[in-house]
């Protein structure tokens, strides 16, 4: 026998089997699984928001405080004696 007709054989063994029973809770258990990620999920990106928020607030305050786009007055000493 080849190899595919060792799987082909191991498949139909395992479609002619019992199948087994499904636990009578499982979708209530799927269902709350599911709540859970959501929650979760949209937990992390509040924080996430939250924090870009914050991020751009402390951004500002220190750009008004710092002035970053105002430079130095003058960027070399002045040149005397020439």
């Amino acid at each position: 026998m080849s190899r595919w007709e060792d799987k082909e054989d191991e498949v139909r063994r395992m479609l002619e089997a019992r199948h087994p029973q499904v636990p009578a809770d499982l979708a209530a258990r799927a269902v709350e699984r599911g709540n859970r990620l959501l929650h979760r999920d949209r937990a992390v990106r509040r924080a996430l928001w939250a924090l870009a928020v914050a991020a751009l607030l402390v951004f500002v305050v220190w750009a008004s405080v710092v002035e970053p786009w105002q430079g130095p007055a003058e960027t070399t000493p002045p040149l005397e004696g020439w």
